[in-house]
C-alpha cells in the first residue's frame, strides 16, 4: 500500500484523547483512560478501543497503533485549580483515625484487585463556583483497598497529600507521584463536612 493510501486508510476519531493513565511494575498492569465520542474506556495493552489497539501505555501517554501505523497521545492535563476563601481544616475520621498498612500488602492487594476497582468504581466531577473541586465517589466495590482505607460511596475527594482533585487526569496522575510516598493522605466532603482519611505505609 501506498503511503498515500495508508495515510487514507487510517483513521483516527480527531476528538480521541488520553484522559490519564496507570502505570504499574510491568506493562500487563499498566492501564489507560481513552475518551473519544462522549464514551470512556479504560484499556490495557493489548486492548482495542475505538478502532486501534493499545501498543504501549506510558507515565502520560498512551501509544495506539492502526494499520501498522503508530500514534502517541499525551494524557490531556486539567488547568490547576485556584483556590477560594480559606480552607476548613479537615476533621479526622473518627470512626477510623490513622492507620497503618504494610506497602508490601498495600502493592499485593492492588495487583489482586485492580480490574474490579477500575471496574466497579464510579465517579463524577463536583462542581464548586463553576469549576471541578472534587470527584464524587457514587460507588465503590465493598471490601476493596478502597473501602478498607476509609472511603465511602458518596464521599467527594477534594485533595490527596495536598494536590486538589479538579478532574479524573488529575486523579489518575498522582497513581505514578505516590508510589514512594509514606504517608497518604485523603480529604474527602461526607455529609457536607471535610474529613481526613490517612494511611500511613510501612
Amino acid at each position: 500500500m501506498t503511503p498515500l493510501l495508508l495515510a487514507l486508510a487510517v483513521t483516527w476519531p480527531a476528538d480521541l484523547t488520553a484522559v490519564g493513565t496507570v502505570v504499574g511494575p510491568r506493562p500487563e498492569r499498566c492501564v489507560a483512560i481513552l475518551r473519544s465520542g462522549g464514551r470512556t474506556r479504560v484499556v490495557a495493552v493489548g486492548d482495542s478501543a475505538f478502532g486501534a489497539r493499545v501498543a504501549a501505555i506510558g507515565a502520560g501517554s498512551v501509544t495506539l497503533e492502526q494499520d501498522g501505523e503508530r500514534r502517541a497521545l499525551r494524557v490531556q492535563t486539567a488547568p490547576e485549580a485556584v483556590a477560594t476563601g480559606e480552607p476548613t481544616p479537615p476533621l479526622l475520621d473518627a470512626a477510623r483515625p490513622a492507620q497503618e498498612m504494610a506497602r508490601q500488602e498495600v502493592e499485593r492487594r492492588l495487583g489482586q484487585e485492580m480490574p474490579r476497582i477500575l471496574a466497579e468504581t464510579t465517579m463524577v466531577p463536583a462542581f464548586s463556583e463553576g469549576r471541578v473541586a472534587g470527584m464524587t465517589l457514587t460507588r465503590l466495590p465493598e471490601g476493596s483497598l478502597l473501602t478498607d482505607a476509609g472511603l465511602h460511596a458518596g464521599d467527594v475527594l477534594t485533595s490527596i497529600n495536598g494536590v486538589p482533585i479538579d478532574g479524573m487526569a488529575t486523579l489518575v496522575g498522582l497513581y505514578a507521584r505516590l508510589q514512594g510516598e509514606s504517608t497518604l493522605n485523603a480529604v474527602v466532603l461526607r455529609n457536607g463536612e471535610p474529613v481526613s482519611i490517612t494511611v500511613t505505609l510501612r
